[in-house]
């Protein structure tokens, strides 16, 4: 019997080896969620069940033998053979899949919501709830915001799941925080990002940011309406009927964020302005343009007059260089 027990043990200890150190190559590439809180017991019963591992309970044995090593929650991919002992090593460091979201300057949190569910986080309805509701992530630095438009500030994230759309959000808020401290942003913020917001979009090229803006502070010094393109779209986007292009009925609309027929500047942003564009509205060029209008040779520059005769000329020559393009 003793024998019996002494060879049971031997062919024990070999499969447990076998089991937990020899790879396993899943049949297709694996993608598991481990929710907060799963225990060992149940990663490891979806983890064999996946055929990432070949016995739950070596796995769970694993568990037991290094007690310090904590598993943690999160998503996993799974496409190369590994053995269950690479596997827990690789839970216990957390080594979990992440999700890129690119957020170019000039994105508005329609494009952002866009952006996160192409990235697999969860849906455009979600992110755009918190997006213009949960304005208490911005109060402190800009008591007047009615949703987190300009706030979002452009960069490459990387998100692993499960997080939330609120967590999402405050990491673009803070990321704004943090380059608005360096930038020295300060005064009255509404303003200065709403105005951003607008030059960010009205513009690519770096040079000309802060002309814009000065054609802008020149405006609104006048009492001149805006007349701002992109604050048309938005007000079309927010009415959930843009339409690719601005029709008679979108300048002619009553929206707050309509600047052909609403004076000053809107309501709030319009858009994520980026680091230049914040710089450019808190610093506006200091001219007597008023008037800009795209170059038309494909450059992205423009062409800047202090008149409407000019203005008009100018408009001439860049319908000419569009049709000679």
């Amino acid at each position: 019997m003793p024998r019996f027990l002494a060879l049971l043990l031997i062919v024990l200890i070999v499969w447990l080896a076998w089991a937990t150190l020899t790879p396993v190559t899943p049949a297709t590439p694996q993608v598991l969620l481990f929710p907060a809180g799963s225990s060992s017991r149940t990663m490891a019963a979806s983890l064999e069940k996946s055929g990432i591992i070949r016995s739950r309970f070596s796995f769970e044995l694993l568990h037991a033998l290094l007690p310090k090593k904590k598993l943690k929650a999160g998503e996993y991919n799974f496409t190369k053979s590994a053995s269950a002992y690479d596997v827990f090593l690789r839970i216990a460091r957390g080594d979990v899949m992440l999700h890129t979201v690119v957020v170019p300057e000039g994105y508005n949190i329609f494009e952002i919501a866009d952006a996160v569910q192409a990235a697999g986080l969860g849906t455009h309805e979600d992110f755009l709830k918190v997006a213009q509701h949960d304005v208490a992530l911005v109060k402190n630095i800009d008591p007047q915001a009615q949703s987190l438009e300009g706030y979002l500030f452009p960069d490459t994230y990387e998100f692993s799941r499960p997080i939330t759309m609120h967590d999402i959000a405050a990491r673009m808020v803070r990321r704004f925080q943090h380059e608005a401290q360096q930038a020295g942003l300060a005064g009255d913020v509404h303003r200065t990002v709403t105005l951003a917001s607008i030059v960010e979009k009205e513009t690519a090229a770096p040079d000309e940011r802060a002309e814009v803006a000065g054609v802008y502070a020149n405006r609104l010094a006048k009492n001149m309406a805006l007349a701002a393109d992109p604050t048309v779209v938005y007000a079309a986007m927010l009415r959930g009927n843009y339409r690719g292009a601005i029709y008679q009925s979108d300048l002619q609309s009553d929206s707050p964020y309509n600047t052909y027929r609403k004076p000053g500047l809107p309501p709030g942003p319009i858009a994520n302005p980026g680091a230049a564009a914040l710089q450019a509205a808190m610093n506006p060029a200091k001219h007597n343009y008023l008037f800009f209008v795209a170059a038309g040779d494909g450059s992205g520059h423009h062409r800047f007059s202090a008149t409407f005769e000019q203005h008009e000329k100018n408009v001439v020559a860049y319908r000419k260089a569009v049709k000679d393009r």
